[in-house]
């Protein structure tokens, strides 16, 4: 039986896509590969969602998923591997089998950039971690570093401030980029130490574990070791659109070309962080999810 909607993808925009076509009595599927939530997941507080001033990112994301499911969604944990057009909807295929529907919301979102640097692949785990919030609690005691200078990277850096002795902030340009009440705290955490214009050149290691990070300074050339056993990436996010680069239009960066969530192929939809967009915010990924949803009740 054809599915009314896919979504692809479990975050915000996705399930919220989900939550306002169940509620319209439309049948719907969410996919979502791993865990609902999307990056709230590593969140450790929320502040900035209207009408919940502090809620854990995890907690955010698993009551989403349950209202989209409360609602008349399903949720399934399959990652997909091809969408196939037909002449009256789309074949998603995924690890698990196939499904027909009659349109497609893409909701992939995003994910953490890694630094490129020889062996971190391997030492993901053994002490090179994409996330304080579920790495962190593990450093206890231990001093750590973060290399970033965004939103991300400052809220890792005074989350593991927490928990660590001394957290060494990494950051390639003489300024942060992240809000300025953030910066304000970071400067004024007396066990965060902050390097400016300075990048990660190597990282050290023995016995398939991280032992330290080489950290070279711009301005003067020097080269330092700081020997920490983990270090946390803040570098940015990539988009996860490669799988759909021949059903719609990306840009050069990767993400979905979309003029108010629609993309260039009709029926297919982009919402959240994965899409073109100026501003991406978890209360900009719900209303991507909103307008998509509306979109296809609108449109089909």
């Amino acid at each position: 039986m054809m599915t009314d909607v896919i979504v692809v993808g479990g975050g915000p925009a996705g399930l919220t896509a989900g939550l306002y076509l169940a509620r319209a009595g439309r049948s719907v599927l969410v996919l979502e590969e791993s865990t609902p939530g999307g990056q709230i997941n590593f969140s450790p507080l929320v502040e900035n969602y209207p009408g919940l001033p502090r809620v854990a990112g995890s907690e955010l994301g698993d009551t989403l998923a349950q209202q989209a499911q409360d609602l008349g969604a399903q949720l399934e944990y399959e990652s997909v591997t091809a969408v196939i057009p037909l002449e009256d909807g789309f074949q998603v295929d995924t690890d698990c089998g196939s499904h027909t529907c009659k349109g497609l919301i893409l909701a992939t979102g995003v994910r953490h950039r890694p630094l490129g640097l020889p062996g971190e692949e391997d030492l993901v785990g053994q002490g090179i971690s994409y996330c304080a919030v579920c790495d962190g609690p593990f450093c206890k005691g231990k001093p750590v570093a973060v290399v970033g200078g965004g939103d991300t990277a400052l809220q890792d850096a005074l989350f593991l401030a927490q928990l660590c002795p001394q957290v060494t902030l990494i950051h390639r340009r003489d300024q942060f980029r992240g809000a300025q009440r953030l910066v304000d705290q970071v400067k004024a955490c007396p066990n965060i130490q902050c390097l400016m214009d300075s990048t990660v050149e190597a990282l050290d290691q023995a016995d398939g574990q991280l032992t330290g990070v080489e950290v070279k300074n711009k301005m003067t050339g020097e080269t330092t070791t700081l020997a920490v056993e983990n270090l946390f990436v803040a570098v940015g996010q990539q988009p996860q659109n490669q799988l759909f680069a021949d059903l719609v239009e990306l840009d050069g960066a990767g993400y979905i070309r979309s003029s108010d969530c629609r993309t260039s192929r009709p029926g297919v939809y982009a919402a959240g962080d994965c899409r073109t967009k100026s501003v991406r915010q978890l209360t900009t990924a719900v209303s991507d999810g909103t307008v998509a949803a509306l979109l296809f009740l609108e449109e089909t």
